[in-house]
């Protein structure tokens, strides 16, 4: 590697063609400029400059040093440039969030994007413990998550609390709701949708609820975004989050049954403990939220 030091001065020497004007632009001697110039082409092990009375000319040495030292000048420009300006616009941020609310958030995203044609966004659907460690190991910048963070190394922010929904086809609140009707109507079951049963049933039929190993299932999909195809079109029920519900593009052929005890989850903004993020992380952060308000307390 050369020398930073001494690539300047010769730099600033090759600019300015004149060992004195060099000097007085660096706020250095006549003699230090000199000096820098020796080591450097001992460094690179070969004469830099030919001297003709007191001007001189570059070697081809010299000249292939001197592109090297505008390079860098300007790629360290650059750099700085980059580090204070801090465009809230021009960037990357990656997000991890569970299916659900991807799904949800994922339109608020792009029209940022579409505001904002340097802006990047990354959103990836994973489990809530993959998140965490994505965003400990530096591969995720947020995450959303379903619990307080226990973990040291992770800060978290309150959100709000994202009801869990008995989905039903359009017009089933006419009938009583009782687990009797809905095992009639059958169950769309996918992979959170029997912890979900548990949770919920359990305190809205506590006598004839038998676990979820006793509900009729009439279907099984492990794509998020297509659990409540079949509810819309009238084949069975489910379970899901609010914001899988309302991010479902047949919203009006869904309807949510209102049921005695509601069961919520508390949603998490986290980040990595003491990472100071940059400005479009920040206004990604403010979006989340603003899209997180609608789910319901």
């Amino acid at each position: 590697m050369l020398n930073s030091k001494w690539l300047e001065t010769f730099t600033v020497l090759c600019e300015t063609a004149h060992f004195t004007r060099a000097a007085s632009r660096l706020n250095m001697t006549q003699p230090g400029v000199s000096q820098h110039l020796r080591n450097l082409e001992e460094q690179v092990g070969q004469p830099l400059i030919t001297k003709q009375g007191k001007s001189f000319t570059l070697t081809p040495a010299g000249e292939a040093v001197f592109a090297v030292g505008q390079k860098r000048r300007k790629e360290e420009d650059g750099l700085f440039e980059l580090i204070t300006e801090d465009d809230p616009h021009s960037g990357e941020v990656v997000i991890a969030s569970s299916g659900s609310f991807a799904m949800l958030l994922y339109p608020a995203l792009i029209k940022a994007m579409q505001k904002a044609p340097h802006l990047v966004l990354k959103l990836e659907a994973t489990p809530q413990n993959k998140i965490i460690e994505g965003v400990i190991g530096g591969d995720f910048d947020l995450g959303i998550v379903s619990q307080e963070p226990s973990n040291p190394r992770i800060e978290g922010n309150f959100l709000g609390r994202e009801e869990l929904c008995l989905v039903a086809p359009a017009g089933t609140a006419r009938e009583k709701i009782t687990l009797a009707a809905l095992d009639r109507l059958g169950f769309i079951a996918h992979p959170d949708g029997f912890t979900y049963a548990d949770e919920l049933f359990l305190k809205n039929f506590p006598t004839s609820y038998a676990g979820s190993e006793s509900l009729r299932v009439r279907a099984y999909i492990n794509q998020i975004s297509q659990i409540p195809s079949p509810v819309a079109e009238g084949i069975g029920y489910t379970l899901l989050p609010r914001s899988g519900v309302d991010s479902f593009p047949n919203r009006d052929k869904l309807e949510v049954l209102p049921l005695e005890h509601s069961c919520h989850h508390d949603l998490w903004l986290i980040q990595k403990l003491g990472r100071q993020m940059p400005r479009r992380a920040d206004n990604v952060a403010n979006l989340i939220r603003s899209v997180s308000k609608g789910l319901g307390s």
